[in-house]
């Protein structure tokens, strides 16, 4: 049993004052009471859930931002070579490093869950570990060991674009055919055994990736309880190439098919037509956005108000990690549309006006049923106790109304703001460290320094 107190604790209903939180020995909440006053200086809200990550990436942050001048066009696909090259230098003990480091960080920026789009399966000449899931593998251990909640997404990989045989700097990601992904997918199951707090979802990585009849059955004959990932026009490039070998647009295309539910999470979705988001928004699909990733790579902005007004759902994820705080994730998000729409109100419904609290449930209620998460109430009797505690003395929050804390947290709020990160009650981040940060830093420097990537 462990016993926490708190100034302020989140709910559903907003805030609960003066509360001591009792857990069980796997940190599950007990009870949940409140005082007639604490000496407690912490806040704690749900942790933050990230929907969309590639941890192999995190090895490129920062590194692309060298453009020579009026040389040649740099963008998506100009930085896609790079990416590649990097997908063919890491080796399994390097990418559990790396992932290990990157999921620290995730949890010290406030993340207790995320759920990775995994498409990095085999080795660096494109052939089957003995352990077909040798790769997600190491994701889980590098979960584990960092203590952060992982939903493994294995991707299906098959085409370099539509109607085109893969590329060579892709060969670690195919699969040769949906038989093939489904041992992947078996083997991954049998994967997240390894950690209590692992999970599964699946999909394909993108309309261009793969064929019509492939992605027909693995949308058919998948695992029928997992959440379901894909990329969904991101580029303006990939919707011109799918009119003209589909002959409609990528969205346009993927709604007749007639497969979409609540399972789908559609990943940017940055080019989508008034009539697309009204579809996706009906059919209970999600949204994942990852707004400072879009941003760096030139994607374009999600036309975020008009989903919103036709009932449609998002998430955010870090995608590429060159951002891992996901409250800069709702600015740029947010600040982005403002810039467009001319008008300050985005994140706001009739049913809630405080734009902080509004991009704090829309982000975690719909990430974690992109997780594959049944339960969605946080910080309630009976749930993990996965936190993100907040310092109450800190200089703009210690100042503020109760009801005006999450929107000057959401919008000026300070990575040191943060006092640290609890997953099922442990504390994992604390004085913004990881609980093992000094080991899992050292190995990473070593494996970059291997790599000679930066």
């Amino acid at each position: 049993m462990s016993k926490y107190d708190f100034k302020y604790l989140l709910q559903e209903n907003g805030w609960l004052e003066n509360v001591t939180i009792d857990t069980d020995d796997n940190g599950i909440i007990k009870s949940i009471n409140q005082l007639s006053s604490n000496s407690s200086e912490n806040i704690a809200i749900p942790g933050f859930q990230n929907a969309h990550s590639h941890a192999f990436q995190y090895v490129m942050s920062g590194l692309m931002e060298v453009h020579g001048y009026q040389s040649r066009k740099d963008d998506f696909w100009t930085w896609r070579y790079a990416m590649y090259q990097v997908a063919l230098s890491v080796n399994p003990e390097q990418l559990e490093s790396i992932a290990t480091m990157l999921y620290v960080e995730m949890l010290r920026n406030g993340y207790t869950s995320v759920a990775e789009f995994h498409y990095l399966h085999h080795d660096e000449k494109g052939h089957h570990y003995t352990n077909l899931s040798e790769l997600g593998e190491r994701l889980i251990s590098a979960a584990k060991k960092a203590g952060i909640r992982i939903t493994l997404i294995p991707i299906f990989y098959q085409k370099g674009g539509f109607g085109l045989s893969a590329e060579v700097h892709q060969r670690r990601f195919l699969s040769k055919d949906v038989d093939d992904y489904f041992c992947l997918l078996e083997a991954s199951h049998d994967s997240i055994k390894l950690y209590e707090n692992a999970q599964m979802g699946y999909g394909i990585h993108s309309l261009r990736a793969a064929d019509h009849v492939s992605m027909e059955r693995i949308f058919k004959e998948g695992p029928a309880d997992c959440p379901i990932h894909l990329h969904l026009a991101e580029q303006l490039k990939e919707v011109d190439e799918c009119i003209n070998f589909y002959g409609e647009r990528p969205a346009q295309w993927l709604l007749n098919q007639n497969l979409l539910n609540e399972r789908f999470h559609l990943i940017h979705c940055t080019h989508l037509n008034s009539q697309e988001l009204k579809r996706i928004a009906e059919s209970q699909a999600k949204v994942v956005l990852c707004p400072a990733t879009e941003a760096n790579l030139g994607d374009g902005l999600f036309q975020l108000r008009s989903f919103q007004k036709k009932g449609g759902k998002w998430s955010i994820g870090t995608d590429s990690q060159i951002n891992l705080n996901p409250l800069e994730e709702f600015r740029i998000l947010d600040y982005g549309q403002r810039t467009k729409t001319h008008d300050r109100a985005q994140f706001t419904s009739k049913h809630e006006v405080n734009a902080g609290k509004f991009a704090i449930d829309m982000a975690w209620h719909n990430g974690r049923i992109a997780m594959g998460e049944k339960k969605s109430n946080f910080l309630t009797v009976g749930d993990c106790f996965d936190a993100v505690i907040i310092n109450a003395n800190a200089p703009l929050i210690s100042v503020s109304k109760p009801e005006n804390i999450l929107t000057t947290l959401v919008y000026s709020g300070q990575p040191n703001d943060l006092i640290g990160t609890l997953v099922n009650g442990q504390w994992l981040i604390k004085k913004q460290k990881h609980i093992n940060q000094e080991e899992i830093q050292n190995s990473f420097v070593k494996s970059i320094c291997q790599m000679k990537i930066r």
